[in-house]
């Protein structure tokens, strides 16, 4: 049994929502989660970017931001990507995790974070450890990244009952 398991699906279809729930089943159970998420940065109900935190420290950084200006940071449609920023938090929460922490999530492998070079070489380091790993998957990654572990397809239909489902999963594979 692999012992990554990967979320997809269409956007906005609850991957993230998903990994969250996941993550404080695992914490209720005294499990050690680390590694980053990256949520929406919202004003006056608008998304204007995404940050990235550190679940274990809580620290966050820009990931990318509303382009208002002219940047020499790469851009990827409308958002400005901060690699720097990202890295700062991003690599020292994965470092970490991959150190002290029995599970490991990531939101998300995907287009953005790609930008950066380290983040993806992180990646791979994490995938070819021994750790238990729970990532949000951009749809246009699985075929590059589905020899690593369990693809699970997000959707209206499944995704109130993933979390315990998975939650179970993770809780077998710390077993064996």
């Amino acid at each position: 049994m692999s012992k990554v398991i990967f979320l997809t699906g269409l956007p906005r279809i609850g991957k993230s929502t998903v990994l969250m729930k996941i993550i404080e089943l695992l914490k209720q159970k005294g499990i050690k989660v680390g590694g980053i998420i990256t949520p929406e940065k919202r004003e006056r109900g608008k998304r204007i970017g995404f940050i990235v935190k550190d679940i274990i420290s809580g620290e966050e950084g820009v990931l990318a931001r509303i382009c208002t200006s002219i940047s020499d940071k790469p851009k990827f449609g409308k958002y400005i990507i901060d690699i720097d920023d990202f890295e700062k938090v991003a690599l020292k929460a994965l470092d970490f995790s991959l150190k002290n922490c029995d599970v490991i999530a990531i939101d998300e492998i995907g287009r953005m974070e790609f930008f950066s070079l380290k983040f993806k070489e992180k990646i791979y380091e994490i995938l070819n450890s021994n750790k238990i790993i729970i990532a949000v998957l951009h749809r246009d990654f699985i075929n590059q990244f589905k020899k690593y572990g369990e693809i699970i397809e997000v959707n209206l239909e499944n995704r109130n009952k993933l979390p315990e489902e998975i939650f179970k999963k993770i809780l077998e594979l710390r077993n064996n």
